[in-house]
This record gives structure tokens, C-alpha cells and sequence, in this order.
């Protein structure tokens, strides 16, 4: 396992970390949950990434058992929660960025957890109804009490996490460390171009998400769309109408062709593309079955293997390569 620097900071987390996104608590059972962490902490994975509204807090509850139940040090590994969409009823005060709602949900996660203080907390989406003053006042007023060490934004504009950067420098505070975007190879406006001037002037770190496209980019949807995939998973067909975009599925199934030709399987290929972004700080794999995740977590092998020729070959299939303005 290779082990990065986390922004401007220096915690170091594994290349490739773990996240319990629609899986903990809701697609696999809590037996596969414990084989799942077992091998990705056993191959390096130090960094496990939740939220409250993963499974409405269960997904939380799932990993905080599973960590109970094992003998690993607290210093081994790194645990995340995200602030924003709530876990309740979605009442006025349950979701949001406000004071209020981000102090109740850091409890609420570390209660969920059973732990003493999460490693990261992030704002899971920008808030437009409160100040961004209030927020990274709240944010820095958590790392005061020792309930959390470092906090982050996700989803976030670049305008907005700057603005982050300035009230919190302004006035002496903590600003945000890291960042969580989606990026893979059909979605890279954020990470190539709307954030160069974050990783520029405020080092920041990024936790991407959704490397593989939801699975689009493993090639298990090039012949066929099966059944028994998160992108079937009731409620989210707002996510299987956007990934199986027939342009998409057609660049997918070139891709499929240009990796049996390196002899790559298709998901290391595109693993790996996105740890050869140098403001990658690590890849979160989201996995169901045990035989996924230990294939997957070979991606830093294939690194190497994405040469310059490669990577022109990748890009004239994907044609969506950022234009970068003149700074």
C-alpha cells in the first residue's frame, strides 16, 4: 500500500481507502460488512469513510461494530462522518450546515461509531441557507473540543470552499483540509479545473468518490445491466438514469477493448487513472463482494503501466478533457 499526505497536513492515508456508501446497513449483510474491512485493513486500507445519511445512520452503527470487534489500535486507522442530510425526519434543524445540526450530528456519529472523536468530519454538500461563517466557526469549535481533527467539504464549488479558506484565515481559525468530490474518467471538471487554484494556494486534499462511475467503468455493464447492482437499489434511479447514459456505455465499452489489449482488467485501469491525478489524495472503493475489493485493491500495481501512449489512448476515446483557463 502506498500512503499519501492528506493536503496541507500530515496525516497519512492509504492510496486507496474503504467507503460504506449504500452498501453498510442496506445492501450487504453485516457478516460481508466484517470480510469486506477485514481485507482492506489487512492490505493497507487505513481510511474508512461514513456519513449520517448513509442507510439514516446504520451504515455508521455497522462499521462502529465491526471496529469494536477488532483488536486494531485506534492510531492504525482513520474514520470520516459527513454533516449535511441528517438521519432523522428531516424536520427544521435536522439537515443543514447550522451550529446546531453539525453539533448534534458530530455526537450522533460518534455515538453511532463508539468512538472518542472522528479523524474527519465533512460537510457533506454546501448549505445556502447558512453563512459560511457560521460553519467554519462551528467546524473549528469541534477541533477545539477534541471531537474531531481535521474537517473537510464535499461536493462543494471551488468558489465556495475558498471562501471557507478566507473567513477562517481571516479571523484565525481552521480552515478546511480536504475535499470529496466525485472524479473518474467521465466526471472531471471539479478535480482538473475547478479546484487548481484550491490545490495551488491551500495544498488541499481530495477523498474521491465514485472512481469506477457506480461500476460503469468495471465493464460489467457493457453486454448486459445487472440486477443485483447498487444502480438497481430502489430510489436510485436518478443515479442509473445518469450513468447509463448510452454515450457513456459506448466510450465504457471502448475502454473495455483498449484495457484487454493492455491486459489490465477493466476496473484497475480505471483505478488507476485516477491515482496517477497527483491531487488525488486517496480513492475510495466501495465494494459487495470480498473477490471485488481484493482485485481492486491491485489498482497501484497497474500505475505504472498508464504511460504517456496509454494515457493519449484513454483520452482520445473520453474526448472530455477540461480546458484550462490562463491563470
Amino acid at each position: 500500500m502506498e500512503y499519501r499526505k492528506l493536503g496541507n497536513s500530515g496525516l497519512q492515508v492509504s492510496a486507496l481507502s474503504f467507503g460504506t456508501w449504500l452498501t453498510f446497513g442496506k445492501q450487504i449483510d453485516d457478516k460481508t460488512a466484517d470480510s469486506l474491512l477485514s481485507v482492506a485493513y489487512e492490505n493497507g486500507v487505513n481510511f474508512f469513510d461514513g456519513a449520517e445519511t448513509y442507510a439514516r445512520g446504520k451504515a455508521e452503527e455497522v462499521l462502529g461494530k465491526i471496529l469494536k470487534s477488532k483488536d486494531w489500535s485506534r492510531s492504525s486507522y482513520i474514520v470520516s462522518s459527513k454533516v449535511f442530510f441528517g438521519w432523522e425526519k428531516d424536520l427544521p434543524n435536522q439537515r443543514g450546515l447550522s451550529r446546531k445540526h453539525i453539533f448534534e450530528a458530530c455526537d450522533a456519529a460518534l455515538k453511532r461509531f463508539g468512538l472518542d472523536y472522528l479523524d474527519l468530519f465533512f460537510c457533506h454538500r454546501p448549505d445556502k441557507n447558512t453563512p459560511i461563517e457560521e460553519t467554519v466557526q462551528a467546524m473549528n469549535t469541534l477541533i477545539q473540543q477534541g471531537k474531531i481533527l481535521y474537517w473537510g467539504t464535499s461536493e462543494w464549488s471551488g468558489i465556495e470552499i475558498a471562501l471557507a479558506h478566507y473567513y477562517a484565515a481571516k479571523n484565525g481559525l481552521i480552515g478546511p483540509l480536504m475535499e470529496q468530490p466525485q472524479y473518474n474518467m467521465f466526471e472531471r471538471e471539479k478535480m482538473e479545473k475547478d479546484y487548481q487554484l484550491l490545490f495551488r494556494d491551500f495544498k488541499m486534499g481530495t477523498t474521491i468518490w465514485s472512481p469506477l462511475a457506480s461500476g460503469l467503468l468495471s465493464g460489467k455493464y457493457n453486454n448486459a445491466s445487472p440486477q443485483d447492482t447498487r444502480l438497481f437499489i430502489e430510489g436510485m434511479d436518478w443515479l442509473k438514469n445518469r450513468t447509463l447514459a448510452k454515450d457513456r456505455i459506448e466510450k465504457a465499452k471502448r475502454l473495455g477493448q483498449l484495457a484487454d489489449r493492455l491486459e489490465i482488467p477493466m476496473p484497475l485501469l480505471g483505478l488507476a487513472w485516477c491515482l496517477k491525478n497527483p491531487n488525488v489524495s486517496t480513492v475510495i472503493l466501495g465494494a459487495s463482494k470480498v473477490d471485488q475489493l481484493k482485485q481492486n485493491l491491485q489498482a497501484l500495481d497497474v500505475v505504472p503501466r498508464l504511460t504517456d501512449k496509454v494515457m493519449n489512448s484513454i483520452e482520445n476515446i473520453l474526448r472530455n478533457k477540461p480546458v484550462l483557463p490562463e491563470y
